[in-house]
């Protein structure tokens, strides 16, 4: 039965009208994926490069910083800090 609808023109027709708005939907719906990962993964690099400029001004901050008590108290007295 379903061989004899395969040999009609206009079923023929009606299948592959059907195959190809199957495929065109299955080509937005990965189209829709790509670009949601694309945006976790961008948001992702908004993130480290946030916690990576974070993370310098620690460092910067840390290398300013007095080395001993005495260094400590001749900034204290002289008003750099």
């Amino acid at each position: 039965m379903l061989a004899a609808l395969f040999t009609r023109p206009w079923a023929r027709r009606i299948i592959g009208a059907a195959l190809a708005a199957l495929a065109v939907v299955l080509f937005l719906v990965n189209l829709r994926r790509a670009g949601e990962r694309a945006g976790r993964a961008a948001e992702r690099l908004e993130n480290l490069e946030r916690t990576h400029a974070i993370q310098r001004q620690i460092l910067e901050a840390a290398s300013r910083r007095p080395r001993s008590r005495n260094d400590l108290v001749d900034r204290l007295r002289s008003g750099e800090f």
